[in-house]
């Protein structure tokens, strides 16, 4: 049985993933040979500000997940992101050529659509269809083979700053290796968290990483809104840092670790209380000793011990003044990722509620804070979908590495890839690649 090799890095602020699979060409499941995570330099709010420190990252991990692979990777997909990142939806109508929708009449009406004023720094990621629409027949998602006089269709575009994706192509390049595609972090995401139920009824996907949180609506089964808020994680670990004065590091140690120390700290309590209740029958203090007891119990209850996570620099901290430190940035965070799809104009209609995925997914209490803010459901989005060697990218930190993996199976699957398309039929291979790749397939 022959085997395609795929590869994909995922260019974020905290890490840089480097995951390899081998996708079995009859049963096309893509099983991981390869993995590897490492610290992201030169990288800030999703942009790659040193170019040589980023070539020296993402040589690094890309080094350590052929190593484990035992292969050589030529080329790569790996996301986009960044806070410049905009997108818009436009339509594209066509008269058509002939009886039958062929495949240059979709090509036609998609390069229509496409015909939108761009700014010379500007460039086209991505263009999805959306639906197509014949004879005002609306709700098609293939519209190959139907008959009709007028052909419309409905993309979504996603654009890029030109020296976004430019010094994106420049830093994996000089590592040797070829770029396979480009894909937005938050369409990566949306591939290996979100169901296609949940696309359907109409969903928020946010990838919460260290410096960006990456947007993608879904309305209708169908992408909607594409965007980016230049805060993440990073900010609350500085605001922990700040308000505690503790170093960085011993910051975001404290912030990944808190939901784990509040967790002891309930069973410590509980254990304590079963001590005070047997002693309370023996207990005959003044009325001013009881006061003083409960005060003392009250701060006790408050402190949270941190050297047991490596902190040196202070030995308790306040698990109230942790939380509401932490609650107060991702509150401000999350409004604002609600004011610019509102500032849009697209509908906020999200019947199947928020999916919350990233690395900020971990933070603690951050369901709470949206469900406060969109005033629906939040679940938090594990990736899924790759098989093999898993467990070290079973982790929602991993959500858009795994989606680059899925968006590349899918491009495999659908247009034979860039190796394996047929020369003789560029054009139908072009087509299937816009309609097909971002729809789920008709039972």
């Amino acid at each position: 049985m022959s085997k395609r090799i795929i590869s994909a890095i995922d260019v974020g602020s905290f890490k840089i993933s480097t995951v390899v699979v081998a996708v079995d060409t009859e049963d096309k499941i893509p099983h991981v040979i390869g993995v590897c995570s490492q610290p992201s330099v030169g990288v800030k709010k999703g942009v790659i500000i040193n170019i040589d420190d980023a070539v020296n990252s993402i040589s690094s991990s890309l080094t350590a997940a052929e190593r484990m692979a035992g292969i050589t990777i030529p080329s790569v997909y790996v996301s986009v992101n960044g806070k410049d990142i905009q997108s818009l939806n436009n339509k594209g109508v066509v008269a058509i050529s002939r009886q039958d929708i062929g495949p240059e009449d979709v090509l036609r009406a998609i390069e229509s659509a496409k015909t939108i004023p761009l700014a010379q720094d500007k460039e086209i990621v991505h263009v999805i269809s959306r639906e197509f629409i014949v004879d005002s027949q609306g709700g098609i998602k293939y519209p190959l083979g139907m008959s009709g006089n007028r052909l419309e269709v409905d993309t979504h575009i996603v654009i890029s700053p030109t020296t976004v994706v430019q010094n994106l192509i420049r830093a994996v390049q000089h590592t040797g290796l070829g770029i396979d595609g480009i894909v937005f972090s938050g369409l990566a995401s949306s591939l290996s968290v979100v169901t296609e139920t949940e696309k359907e009824l109409g969903v928020l996907l946010l990838d919460i990483g260290a410096g960006t949180v990456s947007i993608s609506l879904y309305l209708e089964g169908a992408v909607s809104y594409s965007g980016v808020v230049p805060f993440g994680g990073m900010h609350v670990t500085s605001d922990l840092a700040a308000g505690l004065q503790i170093s960085f590091e011993e910051a975001e140690r404290l912030k990944r670790s808190l939901g784990e120390l509040l967790k002891n700290k309930e069973d410590e309590m509980a254990s304590d209380d079963l001590e005070n209740d047997k002693r309370t029958a023996l207990e005959r203090s003044s009325g001013e000793d009881k006061k003083t007891s409960k005060v003392n119990k009250k701060k006790s209850n408050d402190s949270l011990a941190v050297s047991s996570i490596g902190i040196s620099t202070v030995e308790e901290v306040s698990k109230s003044f942790c939380i509401d430190i932490i609650n107060a940035r991702m509150q401000e965070i999350i409004s604002m990722v609600k004011a610019q799809i509102e500032k849009s104009g697209v509908p906020l209609a999200i019947p199947a509620g928020v999916i919350v995925t990233g690395g900020g997914a971990k933070t603690y209490g951050i369901t709470d804070v949206v469900k406060k803010t969109f005033g629906v459901t939040c679940r938090i989005g594990k990736p899924s979908g790759l098989h093999g060697m898993t467990d070290e990218i079973n982790d929602t930190e991993f959500s858009v590495v795994q989606g680059l993996i899925k968006y590349a199976v899918v491009e495999d699957v659908d247009v034979g890839g860039s190796r394996g398309r047929n020369p003789a039929s560029p054009v139908i291979d072009k087509v299937k690649e816009f309609i097909t790749k971002f729809f789920p397939k008709s039972n």
